[in-house]
């Protein structure tokens, strides 16, 4: 059976307001969803490694109506997580990305408020000489690459 979409892209982040604050206030993302849940029942224990008592779980989407594919941040309250950010050579899911209006514009506001870049910001330039690619770290150190729409 063929795939209709992509409904989400899910990950872990140690502190949920600092996420919020990039993905909320400095990219746009709206809240969908935010909910805790009981991580020690039904099918959740399985897809842990470490046992878990509960998660906050928040959706974003951005643009108008019940955009797709969604964010999926969780956290667990008190219980810090396991492992770190990976990198485009490691096995995993290695960076999201989004498809931006304009990445210079992007990249002041982004610098201006204080997040990094994964390298000099103009180290994607194309053949005209144009910065249409950066990457940036989130509060996690997880890769965020923002793309130049056409």
């Amino acid at each position: 059976m063929p795939a209709l979409g992509m409904s989400h892209v899910a990950f872990c982040v140690r502190d949920m307001e600092k996420s919020l604050a990039f993905y909320q206030a400095a990219l746009g993302f709206r809240v969908l969803n935010d909910r805790r849940q009981d991580t020690t029942t039904g099918g959740l224990p399985h897809v842990y490694k470490h046992r878990r008592a509960t998660r906050r779980q928040v959706t974003l989407a951005y643009g108008e109506g019940d955009a797709r594919p969604q964010l999926v941040i969780t956290e667990h309250p008190g219980e810090p997580p396991d492992g770190e950010p990976i990198k485009l050579d490691q096995i995993g899911i290695s960076h999201v990305s989004f498809t931006v209006p304009s990445v210079a514009q992007l990249t002041q506001q982004l610098l201006a408020k204080g997040y990094k870049t994964s390298g000099p910001p103009d180290a994607f330039k194309d053949q005209a000489g144009r910065v249409r690619t950066v990457f940036f770290f989130d509060p996690d150190g997880i890769l965020v690459q923002f793309d130049e729409s056409n």
